[in-house]
């Protein structure tokens, strides 16, 4: 990838998202991060809706990170509304959650995730997870052509 890569964090935990942020921050990844709050947050920046539209701004992103929990629109609703989507179902969706429950997992893997992992607990192995996701997914992978 030539450029830095754009992230989608889809995470309602304040707490959660400084803290994503900070270890991307402190491994020293220069990425583009948006954050969505709610599942209806992520589904307007992804098609494009409200504050959305101009996609200058607002590029469609190179890989979302989502959270399940979420209240309202909750993270497996918003996989299967990307997964559905002709445009964007070949973004690498990472479920990035504190559920460890089997059903949320075959759940996940059955509506099209790209990969699962539970948030870990100390910084210093969110910054490994962190780490490790960066070296596969915006280095090591080879895109799908989105269109």
């Amino acid at each position: 990838m030539t450029k830095p890569a754009s992230i989608l964090l889809v995470e309602d935990n304040p707490m959660d998202v400084e803290l994503i942020i900070d270890a991307f921050k402190e491994a020293r990844l220069k990425n583009r991060i948006q954050v969505a709050r709610d599942g209806k947050e992520a589904l307007e920046y992804l098609f494009g809706q409200g504050c959305y539209t101009d996609r200058t701004k607002n590029p469609l992103p190179d890989i979302i990170l989502l959270d399940l929990k979420m209240p309202g629109i909750d993270g497996h609703e918003v996989l299967r509304q990307i997964k559905k989507t002709e445009k964007l179902k070949r973004l690498p969706v990472i479920i990035l959650t504190s559920s460890i429950d089997e059903g949320d997992l075959a759940m996940s893997y059955d509506n099209g995730a790209n990969s699962y992992l539970v948030k870990p607990v100390s910084f210093e192995s969110f910054l490994d997870v962190v780490k490790k996701v960066a070296d596969y997914w915006l280095i090591l992978n080879v895109e799908p052509p989105i269109e």
